[in-house]
């Protein structure tokens, strides 16, 4: 889309961020990234938070920047909350950071062993529901956020990200395809992870003093990983266990993204070609008044 539609791509996986963490999380290789300009790709560390402000903040740079090339931007993802507080302009709750408060609910979690980190989310649940819902119960970090706003405002999570008006004008573009192929996939690449040297990229982040107690090493896999690295996890466990949760992941990722959203024009992946996709594209964006040579 990005080559057809002389784009450039913005990427909104939050964990497409920190450098490498490649094999676990399907990263574009070099070779797809040289097809399109990337944005947001390799820019921090394992042990550099980016936040839900930050991203956006960098984000609205980067589009900003490729608007003022004459270039097309694609906002791609991924995590749902991370493109909606872009293209929705969210204004995310103004609570200064309690340190002490932090790490007492991670305390908590981590007293817990494996499962603290669901027990913390169960919390959030019963005092938020609505911002539970919209939060992986694995991010610990989004959940002592959400906690942490709760506990000093006296006031729910869910209520204080409030949503602006978008400066962008959006085109919207989903794809979709039947839940038992999505599961034989996520089955597929599980087990390429591992014969591409998964368990290697895990052990040299280990090795360069990234562990799974920071945020960023809390994504699918990386924990499991790092359990059969230690011992106390089978490949083929750790394998069932990733299947699982990309499961869980699947669920909540189609929740954002509902199929009944009209401001999302849904195609079934592997049903239809890229050109007419991106032909659909073109003529929606001439009617947004786009001006661009290449389409």
């Amino acid at each position: 889309m990005a080559e057809r539609l002389d784009g450039e791509i913005v990427s909104a996986d939050s964990r497409y961020f920190y450098r490498g963490m490649s094999i676990g999380t399907a990263k574009p290789s070099a070779a797809e990234m040289a097809r399109a300009r990337h944005h947001l790709v390799d820019v921090a560390d394992p042990d550099q938070t980016w936040s839900l402000a930050v991203f956006q903040q960098a984000a609205r740079e980067a589009i900003g920047d490729i608007h003022a090339r004459g270039k097309l931007p694609l906002l791609v993802g991924g995590t749902g909350q991370y493109i909606r507080a872009v293209t929705e302009g969210w204004t995310p709750p103004e609570v200064a950071p309690d340190a002490r408060l932090r790490e007492v609910l991670e305390k908590m979690a981590f007293e817990r062993g494996e499962e603290g980190i669901y027990w913390l989310h169960a919390r959030l649940s019963t005092l938020d529901p609505d911002a539970a819902a919209k939060i992986d119960p694995r991010n610990l970090r989004r959940t002592v956020r959400a906690l942490e706003v709760i506990l000093n405002t006296g006031q729910l999570f869910s209520a204080q990200s409030s949503r602006g008006k978008s400066a962008y004008a959006l085109l919207t573009v989903g794809l979709n395809r039947p839940r038992g192929e999505l599961y034989q996939r996520i089955d597929q690449r599980i087990d390429l992870m591992f014969q591409n040297g998964f368990l290697d990229e895990v052990a040299h982040l280990y090795e360069k003093g990234y562990g799974p107690e920071l945020p960023s090493m809390s994504a699918i896999g990386y924990r499991e990983a790092g359990a059969v690295l230690r011992g106390e996890m089978s490949v083929e466990q750790a394998k069932i266990q990733m299947r699982r949760l990309t499961r869980m992941y699947v669920r909540r990722q189609a929740n954002w993204f509902k199929a009944d959203d009209p401001q999302i024009k849904w195609f079934e992946a592997g049903q239809v070609s890229v050109d007419e996709v991106a032909g659909w594209a073109a003529t929606r964006l001439a009617d947004l008044g786009w001006k661009n040579s290449a389409l």
